[in-house]
């Protein structure tokens, strides 16, 4: 892979608009978080009414996330992207309305966020499969190089924005542009269009579908042990690192310097995904799990030795390798799932890993009460280095390799 072939992706008519949409949806996203929340607030004031909408807007996303991966698969992936990005647009849309209009209140935003929610649950798993259809598969890694690179720059770029509109406007107008990048990520997809996929022979229901992506799962080896590992995994990074990490900084670094440390993170995170532009991966479980486990550095770091320096280089660091496995994670499911079931398997893939980081949320502050924050942060950043590692025991993971260069999962398509 050289530099002048970085771009292209972008070369492909629909990869470049579904590639715009997609940025316009992540917008979005990252500042849904911080117009929600002061939202809220000023309508209650109360961190716990803060936590229920969140709750609200988590629970059935993750009940119907595999009912998303079956509509994805059934139905064309840039339809069901642009309904469910037109359906997130108005319910955000009505609830800006009831906050500027001052008649918002607690039940309404819960129901709201609820239906929010459920719209994820359709939009993740369209969006996280289409990729392969837009691109050839010599093009895969650059393309999904090309949208953690997006990620990662916006997610510096929206909550900043995000925070901006609520102090200059308020929450309610905040509210209304988040739901306005929605809008747009819709109609940028207009232009996008699939082949029709083939009949199916016989005809199934949703039900046999979803049997079918479970059979998928349970019978793809390094599939399921990866999705098992991270359910341990994610429930350690947001309990240890985002519930016990700005305790510790507070008496510690200071919030500035815990800032900076988040900082470090995202940034070694774009580095390696201009590394990861360039160089090939091979083997890209192995690669992607070896980096992974750098994550327990920082962690076991955080209970030893707070000090701003050493958290930003290990911080860095774990960035990087954290997103050596995303790519490589990415690559291993398009290259080696069907894409007729990828949208079931990366449905089957977020419930599984997503589903225990609610119990890390709630746990860890009363086992940093309990044992003491120190130690809860230094067994954590073993027990993912371990984890990590166990995963690899794994010999379907250690061994899975890249297919040979081919020019397929992209229909012919206009400059």
């Amino acid at each position: 892979m050289t530099w002048r072939r970085l771009p292209g992706p972008l070369h492909e008519r629909r990869f470049r608009w579904y590639f715009a949409s997609r940025c316009s949806d992540t917008l979005g996203t990252m500042m849904a978080g911080i117009a929600l929340a002061f939202a809220v607030l000023e309508i209650t004031d109360s961190a716990t009414a803060l936590g229920q909408v969140l709750a609200a807007h988590t629970i059935p996303m993750v009940l119907l996330m595999l009912f998303g991966g079956v509509v994805a698969d059934r139905f064309p992936r840039q339809l069901v992207l642009q309904l469910s990005n037109a359906a997130a647009a108005a319910t955000q849309g009505l609830l800006a309305v009831l906050v500027i209009t001052g008649r918002a209140e607690l039940w309404m935003v819960m129901v709201l966020a609820g239906l929010n929610g459920a719209v994820d649950a359709i939009n993740f798993p369209a969006q996280a499969s289409m990729v392969p259809q837009l691109v050839t598969q010599p093009q895969l890694q650059s393309a999904n190089a090309l949208i953690s690179m997006s990620r990662g720059i916006l997610a510096i770029v929206a909550p900043t924005v995000s925070a901006l509109l609520v102090v200059g406007v308020g929450p309610g107008w905040a509210l209304a542009v988040n739901a306005g990048t929605w809008l747009l990520a819709a109609v940028l997809l207009l232009p996008v269009h699939l082949p029709a996929r083939a009949p199916k022979e016989t005809a199934t229901t949703m039900v046999q579908e979803l049997a079918e992506g479970w059979s998928l799962f349970r019978g793809t080896t390094w599939l399921w042990v990866v999705v098992l590992g991270f359910g341990f995994l994610n429930a350690i990074h947001v309990g240890a690192w985002f519930t016990l990490g700005p305790v510790v900084a507070k008496d510690t670094i200071g919030e500035q310097g815990w800032g900076l440390v988040l900082s470090a993170e995202s940034a070694g995170l774009l580095l390696m995904t201009v590394l990861l532009l360039r160089v090939r991966l091979r083997r890209p479980l192995l690669v992607g799990m070896l980096g992974c486990s750098l994550m327990g550095l920082p962690l076991a770091a955080l209970g030893l030795a707070p000090e701003l320096m050493l958290l930003a280089v290990l911080a860095f660091v774990a960035g990087a390798g954290i997103q050596v496995f995303g790519i490589g994670w990415n690559l291993a499911m398009q290259e080696n799932i069907e894409e007729r079931t990828l949208s079931r398997a990366y449905s089957y893939d977020a419930l599984g890993s997503y589903v225990a980081m609610p119990v890390g949320q709630l746990v860890y502050g009363p086992l940093g009460e309990t044992f003491g924050t120190s130690a809860v942060l230094v067994w954590s950043g073993a027990a993912y280095v371990l984890i990590s590692l166990l995963v690899l025991a794994s010999r379907s993971v250690r061994t899975l390799d890249r297919p040979p260069e081919r020019l397929v999962g992209r229909p012919t398509s206009g400059a």
